[in-house]
C-alpha cells in the first residue's frame, strides 16, 4: 500500500486471481460449513413465524419468487458455506420484517394514508458515486433518510426497546454485523461501507416483497435476473412506498430522500409510485462503474464462493449493465424535466455547488448558507479518497481493456453527454 498525497491509504490487490485466505477466513468457511440450510419458501416462512410468533405475511403472490430466490441458491453450485449462511439469515430476516410490517399496518390501519411527500430519488449506475450524493443530501436535517441499521431491522420488536446500557439495540446488532465484515473483509469498506449509520438503500425495503435485482449482487441467478426483467414491479415498489409509510409513521418528518441503482431501469414504475418526487439521475463513463462492480465481487468471492473465477462477474456484469443503461435510455424521457436533475460525474467534481442548487430548486427546498455549509462538511468529512482507496486492474485481473468494454455502450453515451474517464 501507499500513500496518494492527503488522500489517505492506496490499496493494490495482489490476490485477486488466487486468493491468499486469512486464518479468521479459513476458520469461518469452516464453522459455515457445519451448517445445513433448507432453501424452500416452506422453510424461510416457518422460520419468520417461529422468530415473530406472527403469521401474517399480506397478500402471498410474494411466494412465487421467494421460491425461486430459493431456486437459484440451489442452482448456484459454486456458492460457499459462508454464502449459504448469510442468504438463509437474510431471507428469513425479510420473511420475519414483512411480519412485522403487516402486523403494525394491521394495529395501524391510518399508516397507509400517510402521504409520501415530494421525495427526493437518487439512481444511477451500480459504483458510481449514488451513495455520496444520497449520503449528502441526507445531511440535510429536513430530508428523512435511511441509516443502515434502520433499514435491516425496519419495525422495531419488543427486544429492541432502548435500555441504560444500550440506548439503540438495532444499531448496536448492526454495528457487530459490520465489525464482523470488516474483519472478514477488510477491503471491502473501501469500496461499499456498510457501518450502521451508512445511509441504505430503499431495495432493502423492496427486498421485504422478495423481488428487485438484489439477488444478483450475492449469487449468480440468471434465472431470476430474466424473471424480474420480465415481470411488472408496481407490486414490489408500492411495497417500498408501504416501507416508507411504516417508517413515517414510526419516526417522522415525510420528506424522504432515497436512492437505487435499479430505479434507472425502472422509471416507469418510479413514476407512477412517486409521481411528485424530484428525480436525481447520476451518469458516469460505464467503464469506471463496470470496473468496480467486476472488482469487488471477485474480491469477495474468496469467501464467498468456492471458487475465484473473474469470467464470472465479466460474463454476467457487463451484459447486466448494458440492460440497465439501455432501459434508463428508453425510459429517461418519462420523467417530468422540471421535476428530474441529470448529474454528469466529470461536472459533479468540478463544482457540485452547482448541481446541488439545481436539486434543491426542484425539490423546493432553500439551499440557504448554512445549508450548504452543513452539505461542504460532509463532503469533506466522507469523501470517499481520504480513508483510503482500491486501485483496480481491468487487464491484469479481467484479461480485458476499458475499450473493450466501452465500445459496448456506444448508445449510452449517444443519449447522454458523459465523458470518458478510464483510460
Amino acid at each position: 500500500m501507499a500513500k496518494d498525497g492527503q488522500r489517505g491509504e492506496v490499496f493494490h490487490i495482489d490476490d485477486m486471481l488466487h486468493p491468499v485466505l486469512t486464518d479468521l477466513q479459513k476458520a469461518a468457511l469452516a464453522s459455515a460449513a457445519q451448517a445445513v440450510f433448507d432453501f424452500s419458501a416452506e422453510a424461510v416462512l416457518g422460520a419468520a413465524r417461529a422468530q415473530t410468533g406472527l403469521d401474517d405475511f399480506g397478500a402471498m403472490d410474494f411466494v412465487e419468487r421467494l421460491e425461486l430466490w430459493c431456486q437459484c441458491v440451489k442452482d448456484d453450485t459454486f456458492l460457499s458455506p459462508i454464502s449459504h449462511a448469510a442468504l438463509w439469515t437474510m431471507f428469513v430476516r425479510y420473511a420475519s420484517d414483512r411480519l412485522r410490517v403487516e402486523d403494525i399496518c394491521k394495529r395501524h390501519p391510518e399508516i397507509l394514508n400517510i402521504v409520501i411527500d415530494r421525495p427526493i430519488i437518487v439512481a444511477g449506475p451500480p459504483r458510481s458515486g449514488t451513495t455520496h450524493l444520497l449520503g449528502l443530501l441526507s445531511a440535510d436535517t429536513r430530508l428523512r433518510s435511511l441509516p443502515w441499521w434502520e433499514a435491516i431491522a425496519p419495525v422495531p420488536t419488543l427486544a429492541d426497546q432502548p435500555t441504560a446500557d444500550d440506548p439503540n439495540p438495532r444499531r448496536t446488532r448492526a454495528a457487530a454485523g459490520w465489525e464482523q465484515q470488516d474483519a472478514m473483509m477488510p477491503l471491502f469498506k473501501y469500496m461499499h461501507e456498510f457501518s450502521p449509520d451508512h445511509v441504505s438503500e430503499d431495495i432493502e425495503l423492496q427486498a421485504l416483497d422478495f423481488s428487485s435485482y438484489l439477488l444478483e449482487w450475492l449469487a449468480l441467478v440468471p434465472k431470476w435476473r430474466d424473471y424480474y426483467l420480465s415481470h411488472d414491479q408496481s407490486g414490489t415498489y408500492a411495497y417500498l412506498k408501504k416501507g416508507l409509510q411504516v417508517l413515517t409513521f414510526l419516526k417522522g418528518p415525510n420528506r424522504w430522500v432515497i436512492k437505487c441503482p435499479q430505479h434507472m431501469e425502472q422509471l416507469p414504475t418510479l413514476r407512477a409510485t412517486f409521481p411528485d418526487a424530484t428525480y436525481v439521475i447520476t451518469h458516469r463513463d460505464p467503464v469506471a462503474s463496470i470496473r468496480s462492480t467486476l472488482s469487488m465481487w471477485l474480491y469477495a468471492s474468496r469467501i464467498l464462493r468456492t471458487k475465484t473465477d473473474p469470467e464470472e462477474p465479466k460474463a454476467y456484469w457487463i451484459d447486466r449493465y448494458r440492460t440497465l443503461l439501455q432501459r434508463c435510455v428508453d425510459d429517461h424521457d418519462c420523467l417530468p424535466p422540471e421535476q428530474t436533475v441529470d448529474v454528469y460525474f466529470h461536472q459533479w467534481i468540478a463544482d457540485p455547488d452547482v448541481i446541488l442548487g439545481e436539486i434543491y430548486a426542484k425539490a423546493g427546498l432553500p439551499l440557504d448558507a448554512e445549508t450548504l455549509a452543513t452539505l461542504h462538511r460532509y463532503h469533506a468529512d466522507h469523501d470517499p479518497g481520504v480513508k483510503g482507496r482500491v486501485v483496480f486492474n481491468l487487464e491484469r485481473d479481467f484479461a480485458i481493456t476499458a475499450d473493450d468494454i466501452r465500445h459496448q455502450f456506444q448508445f449510452y453515451f449517444d443519449r447522454f453527454p458523459v465523458e470518458r474517464e478510464v483510460k
